[in-house]
């Protein structure tokens, strides 16, 4: 069978997965009575609840004779690891651009990977029926987007088609007609996108995904680039400096029926295909015949930015919520998804209880310890740090700067600047993006970002969207201000008590409930002033026998501020830890006791 290789490429929230979700049925994929979940492809919970594709998944479609395999791709920069490797596996790209936002970073960086990897894009207006939609100007919009990426008079010269993913339509004409579907997006395929490009000789495929499974354990995808393979072949494994990593037997080949992964007998150069039996073969191996000695050129990836330390969790409360709490554990746990993920890089400290994990961004750093979180496991982590790196010619210290783009309502955009230049961030940009919307672009350190999310949508009543991409390294910029508050502290262990908290409402707004466990050197509010104060929230209302004339009022409580994990992260100071328990989110110092805290700060200022 004739076979086509894509990938699906669009900012987050574009409506990639939809689009998927609607091919699939379209094609015949599901029977007329199968009920589908929405957004089938993302099947994880983080990606279901936050709405957000985290990993690449294939799936595959039968149109006229021909399978047309199709990637989807995360849309995050920060899962920017997953991109680079699929786009080595396809042949040709769908780039789906909303007719109202028109391209955005996101794109940007996943499209500038495709263009430099040679394939030529389809473009499609997506939600062509959205009230605010601009589809002339949009196109122009990706039309720079391609020139400014050195995009090739060939690539320059894409075919465009407009509709709406959700109503399940594509045409070459912004009105329709809507009646013929997906089919001349699926035709625009067959004809616009070239067949897999199959060397000559044995058989070789590069590891592109890699997940565990509790049956067939380690299961590599990967598109097959020359030979062929059957379930039993002998195959070696080589390394990118093309040292043999391990020998072995196929013992399964899984192909991509629709949303199903069925076995198959046999596996032919171009297809993407899943095999499973070798226990050490990872991402960017060369999975080979035993007779090949040379291995594939993987595509490089990004060096990562952030870095956070992953300790033992030693709080009075350690092992009360979750199982899995040992370093051991815990090291286990992180070496294995670095296996799978390879823009996670994970170094463990001298001291054996704590790791350092570094990623792109504090959104993928936060998305897996939310995945250990369900899983059991306690931990304590600290506050996100930025890779700097030391310029070899000059000797200066270099760190990431990240181009970021922020959508705003006008009258908010003077408090947006405001902040962004408090985080010593360079306005290179503004234009009006539609209705009284701008658009604001800014080169800011990646330092001066970490937490300035959750502060924009306060800043801007929830109506800014803001985007972020890295850039590349400059200087360091100079001391960034953080938190101008200082926290309150318990000063002794137990559980909090309603009347203790009514009467310290005062020294600022809490982020704990009553009755819920504290300990000495916990954070249980955010203090009014810059100083930290040990406060205690166990005093409970004394008993007397004399009644009070007037009958005692019921302690009516502000409600506390909330601190999710992705808040908790950026507020956190560098002398503070997050304790991370499948039940719980604490917040507190890292040493508990007031007397090494003093003596930290002390020898902190003899530096």
């Amino acid at each position: 069978m004739a076979l086509r290789n894509i990938a699906i490429i669009a900012h987050v929230d574009h409506g990639k997965t939809t689009l998927v979700d609607e091919l699939l049925k379209q094609s015949g994929s599901f029977r007329e009575n199968q009920r589908v979940a929405e957004r089938v492809m993302d099947s994880n919970d983080l990606e279901k609840e936050r709405g957000i594709t985290i990993l690449a998944k294939a799936t595959s479609v039968e149109w006229k004779g021909v399978r047309v395999n199709i990637v989807d791709t995360p849309g995050h920069a920060d899962f920017g690891g997953e991109v680079e490797r699929i786009l080595s596996m396809v042949d040709g790209a769908i780039v789906l651009v909303d007719s109202s936002e028109g391209p955005m970073p996101q794109t940007k960086f996943v499209v500038g990977k495709a263009l430099k990897v040679g394939l030529r894009p389809i473009v499609a207006i997506n939600k062509i029926d959205r009230p605010d939609g601009r589809h002339e100007e949009v196109i122009n919009e990706v039309f720079d987007l391609f020139a400014n990426l050195d995009a090739t008079d060939e690539q320059l010269d894409f075919p465009i088609l407009y509709g709406s993913g959700r109503d399940g339509w594509m045409n070459f004409n912004p009105e329709g007609p809507k009646d013929e579907g997906l089919a001349p997006l699926l035709d625009l395929v067959l004809k616009h996108v070239p067949e897999p490009k199959v060397e000559e000789g044995p058989f070789r495929m590069i590891g592109t995904l890699l997940e565990a499974n509790p049956f067939l354990g380690r299961i590599i995808t990967g598109r097959v680039a020359s030979g062929s393979i059957k379930p039993n072949q002998a195959v070696k494994v080589l390394s990118q400096d093309g040292k043999t990593v391990e020998t072995g037997r196929i013992s399964k080949i899984l192909a991509f029926r629709g949303i199903e992964r069925q076995p198959i007998e046999e596996a032919v150069a171009g297809d993407i295909v899943a095999i499973a039996g070798l226990s050490k073969g990872t991402v960017a191996d060369t999975f080979c015949d035993p007779s090949i000695t040379e291995a594939m050129q993987a595509q490089p990836i990004d060096p990562p930015t952030v870095t956070m330390s992953f300790i033992v969790n030693d709080s009075p409360l350690a092992g009360t919520e979750g199982d899995k709490v040992t370093s051991r554990v815990i090291r286990d746990r992180l070496f294995k998804e670095a296996e799978g993920n390879v823009a996670l890089k994970i170094e463990e400290a001298e001291g054996k209880d704590s790791f350092y994990v570094s990623g792109r961004g504090e959104l993928q750093l936060a998305v897996l310890i939310e995945t250990m979180r369900r899983e059991g496991f306690e931990l304590a982590v600290s506050r996100p740090r930025v890779v700097m790196h030391k310029d070899e010619t000059t000797g200066q210290t270099m760190e990431p700067i990240e181009e970021v783009v922020i959508d705003v309502d006008e009258e908010h955009s003077g408090v947006v600047v405001q902040k962004m230049s408090e985080r010593k961030a360079e306005m290179t940009e503004l234009r009006p993006s539609g209705g009284s919307r701008v658009r604001l672009k800014f080169l800011a350190p990646t330092r001066g970002l970490i937490g300035y999310q959750s502060e924009l949508l306060t800043d801007t009543r929830g109506t800014a969207i803001m985007n972020r991409l890295f850039n590349d390294y400059q200087p360091y910029k100079g001391e960034i201000t953080g938190r101008t508050n200082g926290v309150l502290l318990s000063n002794q262990s137990g559980e909090a008590v309603a009347y203790a908290m009514f009467n310290l409402e005062d020294r600022g707004p809490m982020i704990i409930e009553p009755g819920d466990k504290v300990y000495m050197g916990m954070i249980i509010g955010i203090h009014t002033r810059d100083n930290d104060l040990e406060v205690n929230v166990l005093k409970g209302k004394q008993l007397t026998n004399i009644r009070s004339a007037g009958k005692d009022e019921a302690v009516r409580l502000t409600p506390p501020i909330r601190m999710t994990l992705d808040r908790a992260l950026s507020w956190i100071q560098d002398d503070e830890l997050m304790e991370v328990t499948p039940k719980s989110i604490r917040l507190r110092k890292i040493y508990l006791d007031a007397n090494d805290r003093k003596r930290f700060d002390k020898s902190k200022a003899a530096l």
